[in-house]
């Protein structure tokens, strides 16, 4: 192999570790976009089962409320309603997995059984029938919102065990990622030092080769 060639390959060994560097690099920055990515899905999730458990606990206050000052909180209470609704609505269009939908149907359920009741009680109010309000509000209508509170901290427990499992397969990929860097790198940098020997000794053999040239007549 003439010298020429010999430096050659050299030159292309060294750059193909050179660029399998890159790609690595470049791998490894896509796979981590990809895990926060799922990060950053699995807080939303989160935030979205915990408004719904705040909602809960919102309207239940609410309607306890009206029970107590004859009806005048009542509006707060519906708006309260509204705004666990359309909430409800969003997180099922975005938590669809089989253990999130069994769960807000169960949240859905006690919804529905509260505010059926919550009728019977109101008709009661306006009847004037202030003790049989109180019965169904301290007895029948804390059960419904105890399912669903509960349904509902176990959705947010739910999420929160997401979000720590999705942290985790965050950085175990952060650490392989990181270690296939450097031991690509170290590849590359002793690519790298080989081309610098290499193209010492051919420089070496050319001068060798210069000197024993027999001198021109």
């Amino acid at each position: 192999m003439t010298i020429r060639a010999k430096l050659y390959a050299a030159l292309a060994v060294t750059v193909a570790g050179l660029l399998v560097t890159a790609g690595v690099g470049i791998w490894g920055m896509s796979q981590l976009g990809d895990r926060f990515d799922e990060v950053q899905r699995a807080s939303e999730a989160q935030a979205l089962a915990l408004q719904l458990k705040f909602d809960v606990t919102d309207f239940n206050g609410w309607q306890t409320a009206y029970g107590y000052d004859n009806g005048q909180s009542r509006p707060v209470f519906l708006a309260s309603v509204r705004r666990f609704r359309i909430n409800l609505a969003q997180t099922r269009r975005e938590l669809t997995r089989p253990q999130e939908q069994r769960l807000l149907d169960e949240i859905e359920s006690a919804f529905d059984d509260f505010m059926e009741l919550d009728d019977r009680a109101f008709a009661a109010l306006q009847a004037g029938r202030t003790e049989e309000v109180k019965r169904l509000f301290l007895g029948p209508e804390l059960e419904n919102f105890d399912r669903a509170a509960t349904a509902a901290q176990r959705l947010a427990a739910y999420e929160a065990g997401r979000v720590t499992a999705e942290d985790r397969e965050f950085k175990d990929a952060r650490k392989d990622a990181l270690r296939l860097l450097i031991a690509v790198s170290a590849i590359a940098a002793l690519l790298v030092v080989i081309l610098l020997i290499t193209a010492n000794d051919l420089a070496k053999a050319a001068e060798t080769a210069l000197e024993r040239r027999p001198p021109a007549d």
